[in-house]
């Protein structure tokens, strides 16, 4: 058994060598979270405010927007917080929570973009049937579905984290934490973490993708069968939005994983770069996405502005 040498504080880590810059590199991150906040938030406002956004589509969509706010509050006050103030110490159980929320959300996030997928399948594969088929009941069990798997299934590692004793090195390379960096810092075996989060990862993450991708064939060869042009292009472009998302966020979190698990003599630079892309780009760009090829989303941000311009 390993003794618990120290009980000091995690350091977390902004960009190392630039610390000097450290204020004028907040200025973009400070642009880029607000930005992901009034985004999100106005997609979730437009929902429940519209009545005819009032559908499974949107419903899950308004999930979505939920998780990258979410994940988007986890990581902003730690990296504000160095990056204004050289706020670097974080206390174990901070951190550990932190680990919880960064992991399990994206565990979610991958299995609300599952479920956006079969939304997708059943309302081109199944039209006259979608609403019989996604109930506002449906729609809840398989939301609460993907965000129990991915607020459950992360708990064993976590509570590991708690029963290390950490001996080692208390500096962390990012201005949050993640589960593979502390476990490193860990003085005791931490092959079941190891283990546990490989296999987690390929279950959720990975499978998700193929199941996503095996969705999109099936959804293709409905689409095929479509008589007319015109009808085949509607089809498709009810799922152009979905397709973006469904590539920023797997792109980036397969990169992420990749680098991080085979990447030893990858500069740390680019450890820390792509970290900040997985967290900050989906969210910010999700919206984005929705509000350029949703017609329904472009008309409710209209009927927005004109409220607010008649109010004032």
């Amino acid at each position: 058994m390993w003794p618990n040498t120290s009980t000091a504080p995690f350091l977390l880590t902004g960009f190392p060598g630039l610390e000097a810059a450290h204020h004028w590199i907040s200025i973009p991150f400070f642009i880029v979270y607000v930005s992901v906040l009034l985004g999100n938030g106005t997609l979730l406002y437009l929902i429940k405010d519209d009545h005819s956004l009032h559908e499974p589509m949107y419903y899950f969509l308004a999930m979505l927007a939920g998780t990258d706010l979410m994940v988007t509050l986890t990581t902003m006050p730690t990296v504000m917080g160095v990056l204004w103030m050289n706020h670097r110490e974080i206390s174990h159980r901070a951190c550990f929570l932190q680990v919880y929320f960064i992991h399990s959300l994206s565990i979610v996030e991958s299995g609300v973009l599952l479920v956006m997928a079969y939304d997708r399948f059943i309302a081109i594969h199944n039209p006259l049937r979608y609403t019989s088929i996604l109930t506002n009941i449906r729609v809840v069990m398989l939301g609460m579905g993907a965000f129990m798997r991915g607020f459950m299934s992360i708990i064993p590692v976590i509570l590991r984290l708690f029963s290390f004793p950490y001996c080692h090195s208390h500096i962390l390379s990012h201005a949050f934490c993640l589960h593979q960096e502390v476990m490193k810092l860990a003085c005791a075996d931490i092959t079941f973490n190891r283990l546990y989060l490989v296999i987690l990862v390929c279950l959720t993450v990975f499978l998700d993708s193929l199941i996503v991708l095996f969705s999109y064939i099936l959804i293709l060869k409905t689409v095929m069968g479509i008589a007319s042009g015109e009808e085949r292009t509607k089809a498709l472009n009810t799922c152009i939005s979905h397709i973006g998302c469904v590539l920023i966020f797997y792109v980036t979190v397969i990169g992420l994983s990749f680098i991080h698990r085979f990447g030893k003599n990858v500069p740390p630079g680019v450890h820390i770069i792509m970290s900040y892309v997985y967290f900050l780009f989906p969210p910010l760009v999700n919206p984005i996405i929705y509000s350029i090829k949703t017609k329904q989303i472009q008309y409710g941000i209209l009927r927005l502005l004109s409220k607010d311009q008649f109010g004032s």
